[in-house]
């Protein structure tokens, strides 16, 4: 029983250790997310349309990717999106690389995953959005 107890005690410090590093980087990711929520207001998200449906796509795909969050936020992120003239595909797809893609969060999840797997996870992730966007595209001329 006392080995059980010795090995929880160093388990806990270690696990504090490691979140007390990781306190600062989550901070500044926290900052820098909502820094490119306000640099980006609902005006620009009407400047960068071009009227070409997979350059938008494409457009729109990097912009959810780089400033990156939690489903819930994308909601309300989304609405306003919708009511500066973007459509619901457009907004689909930014929404779907908001919660899958994490440019923003890159930093801190590649010490707590591992460099590797945070890079190949965004890569294909991305690749992936581009992917549904297409087939969104194509899905939605049929119908």
């Amino acid at each position: 029983m006392d080995n059980i107890l010795i090995k929880l005690k160093k388990s806990i410090k270690k696990n504090i250790r490691g979140f007390s590093k990781i306190i600062p980087l989550l901070f500044g990711v926290i900052l820098l997310i909502n820094l490119l929520k306000v640099v980006f207001s609902n005006n620009f998200y009407s400047k960068i349309i071009t009227n070409n449906i997979i350059i938008d796509s494409f457009l729109v795909n990097i912009l959810g990717s780089i400033m990156a969050g939690n489903a819930i936020i994308s909601y309300e992120i989304g609405k306003d999106m919708l009511i500066s003239g973007l459509g619901i595909f457009l907004v689909t797809i930014f929404m779907l690389a908001w919660v899958t893609v994490g440019i923003a969060q890159l930093p801190a999840e590649s010490i707590l995953l591992g460099k590797k797997f945070s890079l190949v996870r965004n890569i294909l992730n991305f690749i992936f959005n581009i992917i549904i966007s297409i087939l969104l595209i194509l899905l939605m001329r049929i119908l």
